[in-house]
């Protein structure tokens, strides 16, 4: 039985649609429409041929006016990554992963630059901040499909900016450089569920921003969160309790009602982003 792009996108939101009915389900589409984030991996290692390969797919991305500023730091280190497991240890993929690799903004590159041609960097802080983790997560996606088209699965680890301190230490990074995200590398060793997303009518617009029936729209996505990717687990149930029904949005709610990551801004504010 042929499988098409509807089929793909129906699973991908978990409601029935035309879209891509026509069309069977191969090439940069579907490899996108079927992404998992992968935490079980083989050991199988990863060939520095193909590594390469990757690099330069991920450094192909589009860059704000071509100032390419990331840096891809691949840790291979076993001491590295052992110290950044045990600083992370409810991620154990992070050591298991064949390749860890570390995507950094980097200011700091232009900066010398416009020293070695006698100008100055006056760009305003926040905006240079902005375009380079732009710069970065385009070449981490990029990364992904890429990886993805070779057959190989991924998980992208936000957490190391709950650890920019160390990390930084452990990777030498100067002022003007930054994590955004660690990235586990593997063939998958797992068929982990699909995520279900949010409904189109929701995250896209026409014209003008539109949030009219958002209350709807996402009470009818946690009915159907429930059903295909239910919570095994409830956050904060001592402060909150047990609910229910609960869904996407109360888990998010909950998740987002403490601070996080003030280290990370204490790191940009010290370490060249004058914001």
């Amino acid at each position: 039985m042929t499988t098409f792009l509807s089929n793909l996108i129906a699973d991908r939101f978990a409601t029935p649609t035309s879209i891509g009915q026509d069309r069977p389900a191969h090439g940069t589409h579907a490899l996108q429409l079927r992404h998992r984030s992968i935490r079980k991996f083989k050991p199988t290692p990863i060939g520095d041929d193909v590594l390469q390969l990757l690099y330069a797919c991920a450094l192909s991305a589009p860059s704000k006016s071509d100032l390419q500023q990331v840096a891809i730091i691949h840790i291979d280190d076993d001491q590295r990554r052992t110290q950044i497991n045990q600083l992370l240890p409810n991620m154990p993929w992070i050591a298991s992963a064949p390749v860890f690799l570390l995507f950094c903004g980097d200011s700091r590159r232009i900066r010398d630059v416009c020293v070695a041609q006698g100008t100055n960097f006056a760009h305003d802080p926040l905006d240079a901040l902005f375009n380079a983790a732009t710069d970065t997560a385009m070449v981490l996606q990029n990364f992904i499909i890429a990886a993805e088209a070779e057959g190989l699965g991924c998980c992208p680890i936000s957490a190391v900016r709950d650890i920019t301190d160390e990390i930084a230490t452990l990777t030498n990074l100067p002022d003007g450089v930054f994590p955004l995200a660690g990235l586990c590398v593997g063939y998958a060793d797992a068929d982990p569920a699909l995520s279900v997303r949010l409904p189109m009518a929701l995250t896209c617009h026409k014209n003008s921003y539109e949030n009219r029936h958002q209350d709807r729209l996402v009470a009818d996505y946690d009915a159907r969160r429930r059903k295909t990717n239910p919570y095994r687990s409830q956050r904060k149930t001592a402060e909150y309790g047990e609910d229910p029904t609960y869904g996407w949005s109360t888990d998010k709610a909950r998740q987002t009602s403490s601070t996080d990551r003030l280290s990370f801004t204490a790191y940009i504010r010290k370490h060249g982003f004058d914001l």
